[in-house]
C-alpha cells in the first residue's frame, strides 16, 4: 500500500492562521482574567473585561475623530490609565502608536508630530499648554484630546464610542513609531512591527517571570520604547498594571508596600533614589526589578539585596523594542561570593528569546574571541530589531551591515564576549550622553550652543556623575570680545531644548584637534574622568 500524500503546506496552516499581534493578548485575558484587576490608576480600577472595553472604545472614538488605518496617533500622557489603554486602542483602530517623550520642550515635540504626520494627539491635562502649542504649531491639522480628569474629553468620547476592534491583515505592518535621538541632533523614527511586539511581549513574560499573581508597578514610561513592550506583557500574563504618574521614591516603596508590587523596570538612577531615600525599609516579599542603562555599582547591588529587591541587568535600543539582551541569572551562581555575582550582573548578558543570539564583531567582521578582553561591535537582528528608520532609508542604511550570512543591526556599542558567551559592554556610541535614562545627543546640544553670538566653536560630552550616571558638560569656544558666563548658556540651551539636555557645567578654553580640525571629544572625556575623584560630581 503506497504512503499517503504529504498535506500541501505551502500557503501556511490549513485551520485558522492569524496575524501575531499584541493585541491579541487583551481578548485573551479579557476571557480568562476578565473578573480580576488589570489596571489601578490612583483611585480608579478596572478589570481586563472593563479594560477591553475601554480600549475597544477608544479604538472606536479614534475612527469617529477621523483616524483610518494606518494613520499615526501621537499621546503625551505620563503612566495613567491612558497610556495603557492607547496600547491597544491605536491598533484595534488600524492607527500607529507615537508614544512621545513627555520630558521634550513643545518645539522638539512639534518636529516629530510634523514628522509622523499625526492626525491626533492624546494629551494629558496636566500637559495641555504643551499639547495645544504642538497642535498649534503644526504643519497640518492636528486634532487635540485631553485626558486625565473623571469628566474629561477622553472620557466623553469612550462613553460615546461605539467598540471596534480591526483585525490585523499583515502582522509586519507598522504597528508603534517611536522617536530616539540615537547619534545625530534629528530625532529618528523607530518602526515597529506587530509581529515583533507581539515577541519581545512573550520573551519579557518569560525573562521577567511574570504570571497571573504578577503586580507590576509603572516607573518605566511607557513612551520609553513603548515601555519595553511591558504594557503587553503584563497584560499576556493577566497580572496588574499600578499606573504612577510620577516616580518618587516615597510613592514606590508605598506602592511596593500597600499594593503588593512584584515586579517593575528603571534606569539607575530610580534604584539610586530608592536605596538612599530615608524612609527606605526591605520589601515584606521579593520584587524583581529589570534595570537598563548603565549597570549598577556592586555596593548599589548590595544595598538593593538588603531591601529584597533583586536586579537583572538588561540591554537593548529603541531600535530593538527596549531590552533584546538579558544577564539571564544561573541558579549555579547563587554559591559565587557577593562581589563576583555583582561582576556577573554587571553583563549585559545573552539574546533574549526572541532574538537572534547577538554577535560581536572587530572592524574586519570576524566574531572576536570569547576572552573578556577583546572589544567589537555588538550587532543585533532577528524579530525584535527594527523595520527601519520611518522616511529615512539613509539611516536605515548607516545602521546595517550586510553579511554573508544576512543584514545585521549597528549597534554602535563596543563590547567584549565572556568564554561563557556573555556579552559585557565596553563602551557605547561616543556622542550620545545616558543621563538617567534619557538619550542625549550632543550634536543637538553642540548645534544650540553654536547659535549663541558669543560662542565660536562647543563640544559636548558626557561627565560620570554618581546620580544620573552620566551628565552633559560643555566645552566652549569663545568669539573674540565675547564674555558670556556660564549660566548665561545652561539658560540659553534650556531656552531651545529639554531642560536636561542643557549642560550641567561649561568650560571655556581651547579645544583639542586633530591634524585635520576635527575635535577630540576622546580627550575631553578623559579629562572629566581624570577630574572626577578630584572635584564633586557635578548634577
Amino acid at each position: 500500500m503506497s504512503e499517503p500524500a504529504a498535506p500541501d503546506v505551502s500557503h501556511g496552516p490549513a485551520f485558522g492562521p492569524e496575524a501575531l499581534t499584541p493585541t491579541l493578548f487583551l481578548d485573551r485575558s479579557a476571557l480568562v482574567f476578565g473578573d480580576r484587576t488589570a489596571l489601578i490608576d490612583g483611585q480608579r480600577r478596572f478589570t481586563y473585561r472593563e479594560l477591553r472595553d475601554r480600549c475597544t472604545r477608544l479604538a472606536g472614538a479614534l475612527a469617529e475623530a477621523g483616524v483610518r488605518p494606518g494613520d499615526r496617533v501621537s499621546t503625551l500622557v505620563p503612566n495613567t490609565h491612558a497610556a495603557l489603554e492607547s496600547h491597544f486602542g491605536v491598533p484595534w483602530a488600524g492607527g500607529v502608536l507615537n508614544p512621545l517623550n513627555i520630558r521634550l520642550a513643545a518645539a522638539e515635540l512639534t518636529w516629530i508630530v510634523n514628522h509622523a504626520g499625526s492626525r491626533v494627539l492624546l494629551c494629558d491635562h496636566t500637559l495641555a499648554d504643551v499639547g495645544e502649542a504642538v497642535a498649534a504649531a503644526a504643519d497640518h491639522p492636528v486634532r487635540l484630546i485631553l485626558s486625565g480628569e473623571p469628566d474629561d474629553d477622553y472620557e466623553q468620547r469612550l462613553a460615546a464610542a461605539e467598540p471596534l476592534s480591526l483585525d490585523v491583515a499583515d502582522e509586519w505592518a507598522m504597528l508603534s513609531l517611536n522617536y530616539t535621538s540615537g547619534t545625530t541632533g534629528r530625532p529618528k523614527g523607530v518602526m515597529y512591527s506587530h509581529r515583533g511586539a507581539y515577541l519581545q511581549a512573550l520573551a519579557n513574560l518569560a525573562g521577567g517571570r511574570l504570571d497571573a499573581a504578577s503586580v507590576f508597578l509603572w516607573t518605566l514610561p511607557m513612551f520609553h520604547c513603548n515601555g519595553w513592550c511591558y504594557p503587553w506583557a503584563v497584560t499576556a500574563a493577566g497580572g496588574v498594571h499600578v499606573a504612577l504618574r510620577h516616580v518618587e521614591p516615597e510613592a514606590v516603596w508605598s506602592a511596593i508596600d500597600r499594593r503588593g508590587v512584584t515586579h517593575f523596570n528603571a534606569a539607575p538612577t530610580v534604584l539610586t533614589m530608592l536605596a538612599a531615600h530615608p524612609a527606605t525599609a526591605p520589601a515584606a516579599a521579593p520584587v524583581q526589578v529589570a534595570v537598563g542603562g548603565a549597570p549598577p555599582s556592586p555596593s548599589l547591588l548590595a544595598r538593593l539585596a538588603g531591601l529584597n529587591l533583586h536586579v537583572t541587568h538588561l540591554y537593548g535600543l529603541t531600535e530593538s523594542y527596549g531590552p533584546a539582551v538579558i544577564c539571564d541569572w544561573r541558579p549555579e551562581w547563587d554559591a559565587l561570593p557577593a562581589a563576583e555575582q555583582a561582576r556577573r550582573k554587571a553583563r549585559q548578558g545573552v539574546a533574549n528569546v526572541a532574538c537572534s543570539p547577538l554577535r560581536v564583531t572587530d572592524a574586519a567582521g570576524w566574531d572576536v574571541p570569547a576572552d573578556g578582553a577583546t572589544p567589537g561591535e555588538v550587532l543585533l537582528r532577528g524579530n525584535v530589531v527594527m523595520l527601519g528608520y520611518y522616511r529615512d532609508p539613509d539611516a536605515t542604511a548607516a545602521a546595517t551591515l550586510q553579511r554573508p550570512d544576512g543584514a545585521w543591526f549597528r549597534t554602535g556599542d563596543v563590547g567584549v564576549v565572556h568564554p561563557d558567551g556573555y556579552m559585557e559592554v565596553r563602551d557605547r556610541a561616543k556622542d550620545v550622553i545616558i543621563s538617567g535614562g534619557e538619550n542625549i545627543a550632543s550634536i543637538e546640544v553642540e548645534q544650540t550652543l553654536a547659535r549663541h553670538p558669543g560662542v565660536l566653536e562647543a563640544a559636548v560630552v558626557g561627565a560620570p556623575d554618581e546620580f544620573w550616571g552620566e551628565v552633559p558638560v560643555a566645552f566652549v569656544a569663545l568669539r573674540p570680545g565675547a564674555s558670556p558666563s556660564e549660566q548665561e548658556l545652561i539658560d540659553f540651551v534650556q531656552g531651545a531644548l529639554a531642560r536636561f539636555k542643557a549642560p550641567k557645567q561649561v568650560i571655556f578654553g581651547g579645544l583639542p584637534k586633530t591634524s585635520t580640525g576635527k575635535i577630540q571629544k576622546f580627550a575631553l572625556r578623559e579629562r572629566l574622568r581624570a577630574e572626577a575623584g578630584q572635584r564633586p560630581q557635578v548634577s
